[in-house]
């Protein structure tokens, strides 16, 4: 893979842990399962157990990714 093609992923060097991180800190748990509808946010919700779901679950992952983007890497 060539530098190029980093360049144009906005998530490059960003890691998961990271993202769920920033978003839970800008939103808190509650308005984070209000905005994405995803179990692990709304019942007993913690990093390590959204981390867990997110990484076996790409269109959660993606739906997480996608809000990170609009909301907090402006």
């Amino acid at each position: 893979m060539e530098k190029n093609e980093h360049r144009n992923n906005p998530l490059h060097g960003i890691n998961l842990k990271h993202i769920v991180n920033e978003l839970v800190e800008e939103f808190g748990w509650d308005e984070l399962a209000e905005r994405i509808n995803i179990r692990c946010f709304k019942h007993d919700p913690s990093i390590n157990s959204c981390l867990k779901f997110l990484r076996r679950t790409p269109w959660a992952r993606t739906k997480v990714e996608n809000l990170y983007l609009r909301t907090i890497a402006k």
